[in-house]
């Protein structure tokens, strides 16, 4: 049991590990990196390293924390402590916003597959069954949500560890039967050079990739429910460098091996789906929808777990409604999957009802919150370091390299990128969009929390006087 909460240890070390493993592997991986490659080019890899780099030392950050305290609240749970209730309870409900949109999108990602598959039920349709069914899994026990996620993470890994052996056999001329007449390693400087469109574009490639690795935080806040909390954080903090080595940076690499990155069917396909085409294998198109299909449910499946959790912490706090940090005699926080699941139904209405309106703006003004996450966590950390050194110095486990210096470096680069957002500004969901709409919801929140930190000071001082003047003695 974890102390102080109604959330049950039912997490076994297995289910973390794939946690941590699939939580890296969003299907964005999938979906978004060929407009990075017909941005960047070769070069795109350049942006992954950058990010994933980033990723690493904001994981370090957190480990940190984290070990020395797990928690279902995480991040959120750190910053009310270092910086205080408003940052908790800002960057808590920032979080949560950003993954009720997201089951959102990844509702109608996977309908989209599934009514290519059986057209005869619609894309709502799909989108409503999908939603109800990991609404059912989240509600029987962390368990089941684990043992899902598992197979999930499971199935993911292997069709990316799959790619990578096929695609390197094929680059290098010795896989058997496959049309490997395109691949080879010049190809990442045979068409106009690793940077075709000059170094500017690495960090274009930057804002195109940044948002495919938000996920690899969950295990943090999974860790709380697990048999050994402590031991989960650790070893998920420190197994990320190989997890974004392997997974984005070699995967990638193959794809940019496999064709030349101006190949218009890299766009058209996909890139990972334009590269097993481009090997001749046979239904290629099908098997990658399989596995962004698994991908999407396996967000979907984290996304609701960690929104209703972040709720669950929240309510715990004060800091929203006490029925969200109430569970069930299986440990399941109840009100806040339902709270979290209701809000995904209504953008999931919003993005068929009024997908250039509402759902845009739900999508834009959320954009960004990976990165104020990320900022949020590297000034905690520049706190807590101090607070667990004072209180419990034996808890640090888990340290962040050269503290405090690369700390700050890596807020430093985080401030970077997203001011490097606001020089973005094609299209409706350019990098500045995003981020005046991700700043304007943040700028609201924070002074909900502010005011409502006030009101609360405001009912504890008039407290404090009653009970003062009731002990004054009568004369």
């Amino acid at each position: 049991m974890t102390p102080g909460s109604g959330l049950q240890a039912g997490l076994k070390n297995r289910h973390l590990s794939m946690i941590a493993i699939g939580g890296v592997i969003g299907a964005g991986l999938f979906v978004g990196s060929s407009s990075g490659i017909a941005t960047a080019g070769p070069g795109i890899l350049l942006s992954y390293a950058l990010v994933g780099t980033l990723v690493v030392l904001v994981m370090r950050m957190l480990g940190e924390m984290s070990a020395a305290n797990p928690t279902s609240g995480s991040f959120s749970a750190h910053a009310d402590r270092a910086l205080g209730r408003w940052a908790g309870f800002s960057i808590g409900w920032l979080y949560w916003f950003f993954w009720v949109v997201v089951l959102a999108v990844e509702a109608t990602a996977g309908a989209k597959i599934l009514e290519g598959w059986i057209p005869a039920v619609p894309q709502w349709g799909w989108a409503l069954i999908v939603m109800t069914v990991l609404t059912a899994t989240n509600l029987v026990s962390v368990g089941s949500y684990g043992e899902f996620e598992f197979w999930f993470a499971g199935i993911k890994v292997v069709a990316i560890g799959a790619f990578i052996v096929i695609g390197a056999l094929a680059v290098f001329g010795v896989l058997p039967g496959a049309h490997s007449d395109k691949a080879g390693l010049s190809n990442l400087t045979a068409h106009g050079g690793f940077l075709p469109n000059g170094p500017g574009a690495i960090l274009t490639g930057v804002l195109l990739v940044v948002f495919s690795f938000m996920g690899s935080e969950i295990a943090t806040l999974a860790a709380g429910e697990s048999e050994d909390p402590q031991r989960a954080v650790t070893k998920s903090t420190n197994s990320i460098i190989w997890r974004i080595g392997v997974f984005y940076l070699g995967s990638i690499l193959v794809v940019v091996s496999l064709l030349p990155w101006n190949d218009p069917s890299i766009k058209k396909e996909g890139s990972y789906v334009a590269a097993l085409d481009s090997l001749g294998i046979a239904h290629a198109g099908q098997i990658m929808n399989f596995i962004v299909l698994t991908s999407v449910l396996s967000c979907l499946n984290s996304g609701l777990y960690t929104a209703s959790r972040m709720a669950f912490s929240l309510g715990q706090r004060g800091d929203a409604p006490t029925a969200f940090a109430r569970t069930t005699s299986r440990g399941v926080p109840m009100a806040a999957i339902i709270a979290s699941v209701l809000f995904g139904f209504l953008a999931v209405f919003f993005n068929y009802k009024y997908p250039d309106s509402v759902f845009l703006f739900l999508v834009n003004s959320s954009g960004a919150v990976a990165l104020f996450v990320w900022l949020a966590i590297c000034f905690s950390q520049l706190r807590m370091r101090r607070i667990i050194q004072r209180e419990a110095p034996e808890k640090l486990v888990v340290k962040m390299w050269l503290y405090p210096y690369l700390t700050w470096a890596t807020a430093a680069l985080i401030v970077f990128v997203l001011g490097y957002m606001l020089t973005d500004t094609k299209g409706e969901s350019s990098g500045r969009t995003t981020v005046l709409l991700s700043l304007l919801v943040a700028a609201v929140v924070i002074v909900i929390a502010v005011v409502k930190e006030k009101l609360t000071a405001g009912r504890t001082d008039g407290a404090a006087a009653v009970e003062a003047a009731d002990k004054v003695p009568t004369a």
